[in-house]
């Protein structure tokens, strides 16, 4: 059996159905609500609903994984962002060593070998520290780099001012990928048994964009091809995102993020590998995800 955190999200639903199409094991999903997990169950998984920081009821829902994938649930209203990523990973981590989990994929990021001064990221470096600590247990950290899909925040703003607007400078080279090839490697990974010890796995796309880059390519698919990207003010940025939910503290964690990409904090290490290219590119991406969302809404 392959078990699965992170509910019905972009990745982990993905993964899950690729595990469930090939048919050769059973497939458990763990998430916060039944709600959530109610297309994965009429996919034909098993589901388990509960508190992803009781680490007693994870290592209930990891009991007989012959591979577990983990991620942190990223959860931005909490008022205080790395500290419910430490409590949320340790129960991961805990819950792995009490159910005997031989062999887990990890979900981190680009940019997770620094410690700190990169927001969000610096809460998955604590966390691939703290499965490294598990004895016994071969562990994969993935380290994607932006998400494509995280580009899909920025319609209603393209809708509403025209222009593509994000805390992170127009002309810093990023790496990204598509969340579909990330899946298409944690369920490649979760079914290889590795032997390997500790490891790490960078994933991108065949191309580095910038954010200027990538607003072109995403306006080209839309029929504005002078579509602008405009680089926020911090603080005026901070704002907006608190009068959407956001705590203080995940608009501090996710300015610092953009800040560390802005000064190329993050840059060389996913080039050092090892790096898996994935095939996706950020024009393939723009004309089959891109488009049909901006025109369904």
């Amino acid at each position: 059996m392959y078990v699965l955190l992170g509910s019905n999200g972009n990745i982990t639903s993905k993964v899950a159905a690729l595990l469930l199409a090939e048919g050769t094991a059973a497939v458990r999903v763990i998430g916060r609500n039944a709600g959530s997990l109610a297309s994965l169950k009429a996919a034909g998984a098993d589901v388990a609903a509960g508190d992803i920081a009781d680490a007693d009821f994870l290592a209930r829902a990891f009991a007989g994984a012959a591979a577990v994938y983990t991620m942190i649930p990223t959860d931005y209203a909490a008022h205080d962002m790395a500290a419910e990523q430490d409590r949320l990973g340790d129960a991961i981590a805990r819950a792995v060593a009490a159910a005997e989990v031989k062999r887990v994929v990890n979900l981190s990021s680009v940019g997770a070998h620094v410690n700190s001064g990169t927001g969000p990221i610096a809460g998955l470096h604590r966390q691939e520290r703290r499965l490294d600590e598990l004895a016994g247990v071969d562990v994969l950290h993935v380290r994607p780099g932006y998400f494509f899909e995280n580009h899909l925040a920025a319609i209603e703003m393209i809708r509403s001012i025209g222009a593509y607007a994000d805390m992170t400078a127009p002309d810093s080279p990023l790496p990204m990928v598509a969340t579909a090839d990330i899946a298409q490697v944690i369920a490649r990974e979760l079914r290889t048994p590795s032997g390997k010890g500790k490891r790490v796995l960078h994933l991108r796309a065949p191309s580095l964009y910038t954010m200027k880059e990538a607003t072109a390519l995403l306006g080209e698919a839309i029929g504005r091809p002078d579509l602008a990207y405009v680089q926020s003010d911090p603080e005026q940025a901070k704002a907006a995102l608190m009068q959407q939910g956001f705590s203080a503290s995940a608009a501090a964690q996710l300015a610092e993020m953009s800040e560390a990409f802005s000064l190329g904090r993050l840059d060389g290490e996913y080039d050092k590998g090892p790096t898996e290219i994935t095939p996706t590119t950020l024009a393939d991406f723009a004309a089959r995800v891109f488009r049909p969302a901006f025109e369904e809404t």
